[in-house]
């Protein structure tokens, strides 16, 4: 009867310690990328633009990981994208850098394609990628919005979606509100891209409207606002 009680009990540890060696082997899982700084600004309005080449903010990822909670600096392993290579550059270690040929905002972005887990075990992968504003002020030896030039502002409306604009000539790229300025009779247009899961609404302020991109000149000071659903 004694033996049996120990072959009992010898199995019931040994059950207990294969139960808590998986749960240990249990691989983390990355669920979301947080970027520092958030926004980042290069200039002023009293300098001139191409006074901004070279300078420089080094960016961090911060992964949020789950099994179990905890939070780590991913800055060398997410894929760094600037949305306007013109306006800012960002390398591969996170480093943001203003060329000083162009003004206005732009996105950079941090992505990870999570094809294995921690633990380096295959999964179908999922893409998590999180985005911070860089901006150029652009030049007004006024200090703001010159004669021969003018401010456009671009709002977003609150809706169900959410998404980005960029603009054609480069100066304006963002997904919260952002401002730039173009020279007086610019011929500009706006295009909005819903991101995943979301759908573009409308624009109201805009000369033309063709989809999903607004077009304007730029005569005076304009504001536009874009709704994501």
């Amino acid at each position: 009867m004694r033996a049996f009680v120990f072959r009992a009990i010898g199995m019931l540890v040994i059950a207990c310690s294969l139960v808590a060696a998986l749960s240990c082997a249990r691989d983390q899982q990355l669920v979301s990328i947080q970027i520092q700084p958030t926004t980042e600004t290069f200039g002023d309005s009293s300098t001139p633009v191409s006074a901004n080449k070279g300078s420089n903010v080094q960016l961090r990822a911060l992964g949020t990981y789950i099994h179990p909670p905890v939070t780590k600096d991913i800055t060398d392993q997410v894929v760094w994208t600037s949305n306007d290579q013109e306006m800012v550059t960002v390398d591969a270690t996170g480093l943001i850098t203003a060329t000083g040929n162009a003004c206005g905002g732009t996105l950079i972005s941090a992505t990870v394609q999570t094809n294995h887990s921690a633990g380096n075990r295959s999964s179908s992968g999922a893409i998590i990628t999180s985005t911070m504003q860089a901006n150029v002020v652009c030049f007004s030896s006024s200090g703001g919005s010159g004669g021969s030039s003018f401010l456009l502002t671009v709002n977003f409306a609150p809706g169900t979606g959410s998404g980005t604009i960029n603009s054609t000539p480069a100066g304006l790229g963002c997904a919260t509100a952002c401002s730039g300025t173009f020279s007086a009779g610019s011929a500009i247009s706006l295009t909005a891209a819903p991101n995943s899961g979301s759908t573009f609404g409308s624009w109201v302020g805009c000369d033309t409207v063709s989809g999903p991109t607004c077009n304007l000149v730029l005569n005076s000071n304009r504001v536009v606002t874009v709704t994501f659903n």
